[in-house]
């Protein structure tokens, strides 16, 4: 009997203005959604609860600027406006209207520095193979 595992990232990119422009590492994906109660005067609990937007938060490890990035210029700092695709065996998971929200940076003597970069995305689309 052979067991088979969860397909894993082939490819995980930021893309923006249909440019690949950075290659990443590896990539933590959360998703979260509050919720609002309703409440009802007179009543001791809610009567209801109401889900609000999900909020995409995905944590990616090691970003490499591509040599077309780099050559355009590229600023992760000044990114706005860009997607996270992720390419698994059998679908591909997109990630758009993208922001970031945390830019962290490591640097040792003769090591390539490796990025942290948290960022917040609008919307999340998986289309299957």
């Amino acid at each position: 009997m052979s067991v088979s595992g969860f397909p894993t990232s082939s490819d995980i990119y930021l893309e923006a203005e249909g440019k690949k422009i950075a290659v990443v590492q590896s990539y933590k994906a959360t998703a979260n959604r509050t919720e609002r109660t309703v409440e009802a005067f007179g009543e001791s609990e809610p009567v209801a609860t109401i889900a609000t937007q999900l909020c995409y938060k995905i944590v990616l490890t090691r970003l490499y600027a591509t040599d077309e990035a780099i050559g355009d210029g590229i600023d992760f700092h000044s990114l706005r406006d860009f997607s996270l695709v992720i390419v698994k065996p059998d679908r591909r998971v997109a990630y758009t209207g993208c922001q970031w929200s945390s830019i962290e940076e490591t640097g040792e003597l003769a090591e390539m520095v490796a990025e942290k970069v948290t960022i917040l995305a609008a919307h999340r689309v998986e289309t299957f193979n």
